[in-house]
């Protein structure tokens, strides 16, 4: 397991992290706990440690897990989770005061909530499940923040960007108040190349890259044929045509690259950590299969160049998490 500096923190973290929201139940269907928790103990015997949970991954199930699992290990386990908004509203929405998301108190009960779930000594990296940077000097919520850290409940702050808004959290950084960000970053969503991942380097903030699969689509998994669970949000994000666009652009990938189908996984986790700018990837592992699969690529080798370059041109501007029109 190949480790890497998490910003101007003291986390050295495994290039290939945990992803919990899949084993929350919650989003995600089909989760089995039993199962779940070999796969997160495969993934701490392989040498990982670091795992992303929040509590709004089953209300708290997910943080409940990751909490069990890093106990029985006995190890020290860097774990990030996330206080939700108090609206509900994923993601921020324009115009909306602070105080009517992370009020300072929402704040404070949601991270004693979170702690309490996880029954570790500390929160390494709490997060704010989203952000706008609207909110820079506005409100209560830094205030609770650092109460928290002189309290011992956390050690490091920062927040989970809004789906495709990489820019809107620039602000934010340049105050120097985070440790750390995560971000959506793939082959398709190369966005945070633009100027988020040069100025979280400028400012020594760790970047956790999610959603390195396009939930799935990088994978090669998903086909026009391809069914989801009921209720999985799946069914959602890839619905209407968006599965044969997404087979369509997968199969390019693979001719350009002229690799098989089986090798598209590894290719995408690669395209990322050859940033330099990334601390840590997260994919969702709820097998310990998965588990083996991804964790292998954590070994310090980026993607060759020649193929960096070539998948630049695959960079795909949409948002699947607006519900799409069915087919009639």
């Amino acid at each position: 397991m190949h480790y890497r500096k998490f910003g101007r923190t003291d986390m050295n973290v495994a290039e290939v992290g945990y992803g919990a929201w899949g084993i929350g139940n919650s989003g995600w269907q089909g989760a089995d706990d039993q199962e779940s928790l070999r796969a997160l103990h495969r993934y701490l015997e392989l040498g990982g440690n670091f795992i992303d949970t929040a509590f709004d991954y089953g209300k708290g199930h997910s943080e409940r897990l990751v909490g069990q699992a890093v106990r029985e290990a006995g190890k020290y386990v860097y774990v990030a989770t996330k206080v939700p908004p108090k609206n509900e509203q994923w993601p921020a929405r324009a115009g909306v005061p602070v105080e009517e998301v992370f009020p300072g108190d929402h704040v404070r009960q949601m991270a004693e909530t979170s702690y309490k779930n996880l029954g570790l000594e500390v929160i390494d990296f709490l997060q704010l499940h989203v952000w706008s940077d609207e909110w820079v000097g506005q409100g209560d919520w830094l205030e609770v923040i650092e109460g928290l850290k002189r309290d011992g409940l956390i050690r490091y702050f920062g927040v989970s960007i809004n789906d495709h808004q990489p820019e809107n959290a620039l602000k934010l950084i340049e105050t120097g108040v985070v440790d750390g960000v995560q971000v959506i970053y793939n082959v398709f969503d190369q966005s945070p190349e633009d100027r988020l991942l040069e100025v979280c380097q400028q400012h020594g903030v760790g970047v956790i890259a999610r959603v390195p699969f396009d939930e799935g689509a990088l994978t090669g998994a998903i086909t026009p044929e391809t069914t989801f669970p009921e209720g999985d949000f799946r069914n959602t994000y890839f619905g209407g045509d968006r599965r044969q666009q997404v087979d369509q652009r997968v199969r390019r990938i693979l001719e350009d690259l002229q690799i098989p189908r089986e090798a598209l996984a590894e290719t995408a986790l690669r395209y990322i950590l050859s940033h330099p700018a990334i601390s840590t990837v997260i994919p969702g592992m709820r097998s310990i299969r998965n588990v083996e699969r991804n964790v292998a690529v954590a070994d310090g080798r980026g993607l060759e160049p020649e193929k960096v370059q070539k998948l630049h041109a695959h960079r795909w501007v949409r948002d699947f998490y607006t519900p799409a029109e069915e087919d009639a």
